[in-house]
C-alpha cells in the first residue's frame, strides 16, 4: 500500500456512500436528510420526527407521525427474558457495559430473532428504539436498589426516559430540553459507533449484533464516554474563582482536557451552539449556573491557548447534569439517542450491502528465516 493512500485513523478516507446524513467542517453544518438541525431544533421538531427522518428520508405527516409513535410506545416494555439478564449483573458494574449486555441478550428473546429480513429488521429497530431508553433507566434503579418503573405509553420518548428515571411527571421544559439534546446526539455521519454498526451489519448479522458493536466502541472515552471526563473536570474545578488557574495549570501540564475539537468541524460544533444555551437556561432554572460559568471560562482558556471549539461533549455535561441525570449515565444517554441513527444507518446497509474490508498499511518484516527452535 503506499503512502498516499494511507491516512491514520482513517482520517477524511470515504468507507460509504450514505443520504443520511452530511456534515460541513468548514461552515460548521449538521443535516438530517436535507435538514439543518439548527432548523429542526429551531423549528420545534421532536425526536420522534428525526427517528422518522433518519428511517424514511421524508418528515412525518401528522397521520404518519401519530401511527409512529404509537409503534414506538407499545414496544417500550423489556421482554422478562431481558429483565432476568439484567437481575444476574453487578450492581456495580459499569452502566455501558450493562446495557451492552441488555442490548446483546434482548436480541435472543426479539419475536423476530432468526429472521433475516429487511422488514424482521425494521420491526427490531423499532424494538431496540423503544426499548435502550427503559434498559438505561432500568440499568439505574437496579443499581441504585430502586424498583423498577413501568413505561408509559402517553409520554415522548424523552418524556417517559425521565419519569422513568425519577418515578414522577417530568418537568415538561426538561422533557423538551432533553428532546432537543436526543435530536442533536441522533446521528454523526460515520463516526466511531455508527462505522462499527455498519462493518457488523456488512457481514450480514444482526440488527442486535450492529448494535451491540456501536454500545461497545460508545463507550469509549474518546467517544461517547467523553461527557462522563467533562463532567467529572468541572467538579475537580469547583468554583468559578479557581477555573482559569486550573484550566491554564491543566494546559501546561499537557493534561488531555475533554470536550474539545473535532476530526470534522474546523470550525464551531453546530450541536455546541445549542447545548452552551441550554445549559445556562437549564442553570438557571435549577438556581445553580456554576458549572456552568466555569464552563465559559475553560472554553474562553481553551479557545485562547489551543484554538479548539468546544464539541458535543462539553455543554451536554452541565446540562445533563443539572437535569439530575447522574454522570455515569451520560454515556447511556448517548446512546438513548444515536440509537436512532444506528439503527438507520444498518438499515441502509442493508439495502445496499458490500462487506466492509480495508486492508491495513503493514509496516512490520515481510520477510525473515525460520530457525529451528533447538538452534535459537
Amino acid at each position: 500500500m503506499s503512502e498516499s493512500q494511507f491516512s491514520e485513523g482513517l482520517e477524511d478516507v470515504v468507507a460509504a456512500s450514505s443520504e443520511i446524513c452530511f456534515i460541513d467542517g468548514d461552515e460548521g453544518r449538521l443535516v438530517y436528510r436535507g435538514y439543518d438541525i439548527h432548523d429542526l431544533v429551531g423549528g420545534g421538531s421532536t425526536f420522534e420526527e428525526v427517528i422518522y427522518l433518519l428511517w424514511h428520508g421524508e418528515l412525518p405527516s401528522t397521520e404518519q407521525l401519530q401511527s409512529f409513535r404509537l409503534s414506538l410506545s407499545t414496544e417500550r416494555a423489556l421482554s422478562q427474558g431481558a429483565v432476568e439478564v439484567l437481575k444476574t449483573l453487578p450492581k456495580t458494574g459499569n452502566a455501558m457495559e450493562m446495557l451492552r449486555t441488555l442490548v446483546s441478550a434482548s436480541g435472543l428473546f426479539d419475536p423476530d430473532d432468526g429472521d433475516t429480513s429487511y422488514d424482521a429488521s425494521v420491526r427490531m429497530a423499532v424494538r431496540l428504539v423503544s426499548q435502550l431508553p427503559t434498559m438505561v433507566t432500568a440499568i439505574e434503579r437496579y443499581k441504585t436498589g430502586q424498583a423498577q418503573i413501568e413505561p408509559r405509553k402517553d409520554l415522548s420518548l424523552a418524556g417517559n426516559f425521565l419519569y422513568m428515571l425519577n418515578g414522577v411527571e417530568p418537568d415538561e421544559r426538561d422533557a423538551r430540553a432533553l428532546d432537543i439534546a436526543l435530536i442533536l446526539h441522533a446521528d454523526h455521519e460515520l463516526n466511531a459507533s455508527t462505522f462499527s454498526a455498519r462493518v457488523t451489519a456488512a457481514t450480514l448479522s444482526d440488527l442486535y449484533s450492529a448494535v451491540t458493536s456501536a454500545v461497545g466502541t460508545l463507550k469509549g472515552p474518546l467517544h461517547g464516554g467523553a461527557n462522563e471526563q467533562v463532567m467529572l473536570m468541572l467538579k475537580e474545578i469547583g468554583h468559578l474563582e479557581d477555573a482559569e488557574a486550573w484550566i491554564t495549570k491543566a494546559l501546561e501540564e499537557k493534561r488531555r482536557i475533554m470536550g474539545f475539537g473535532h476530526r470534522v468541524y474546523h470550525t464551531e460544533d453546530p450541536r455546541a451552539t445549542h447545548l452552551r444555551r441550554m445549559s445556562q437556561e437549564m442553570g438557571e432554572r435549577k438556581g445553580n449556573t456554576t458549572y456552568y460559568e466555569i464552563s465559559k471560562v475553560v472554553e474562553s482558556v481553551v479557545r485562547e491557548k489551543k484554538k479548539l471549539n468546544p464539541n458535543v461533549d462539553f455543554y451536554s455535561a452541565s446540562m445533563y447534569y443539572m437535569m439530575g441525570i447522574p454522570i455515569h449515565l451520560f454515556t447511556p444517554v448517548f446512546a438513548v439517542s444515536r440509537i436512532s441513527g444506528w439503527t438507520a444507518h444498518v438499515l441502509e446497509q442493508y439495502r445496499h450491502n458490500r462487506l466492509i474490508r480495508p486492508r491495513a498499511d503493514f509496516i512490520g518484516i515481510k520477510r525473515r528465516a525460520f530457525v529451528k527452535l533447538e538452534d535459537r
